[in-house]
């Protein structure tokens, strides 16, 4: 098996959506906390970039939709900031 900087980018990708989704059962993390959306539109960002290796239309929408989200959590966060 061939393990490329793709395969690599896509784990870490994983763990950063799968802490994350721990850390909020486990109480340690907030959904409306502005490190909850980053963690998650960093992990689906770095699951798209090893998609490029062999991409996938499943993952690859799953993921699109998973970072548009996430931006929109961001947002959500900084208006409420600035209000």
């Amino acid at each position: 098996m061939h393990y490329s900087i793709y395969d690599f980018a896509g784990n870490i990708g994983v763990a950063f959506i799968i802490i994350t989704y721990l850390l909020l059962q486990l109480g340690r993390m907030n959904s409306t906390d502005i490190s909850y959306s980053l963690f998650n539109a960093t992990g689906a960002l770095l699951i798209v970039f090893s998609l490029l290796q062999q991409f996938n239309l499943s993952a690859f929408i799953v993921e699109a939709f998973w970072f548009v989200i996430s931006i929109l959590g961001i947002i959500r966060f900084i208006r409420n900031k600035n209000n």
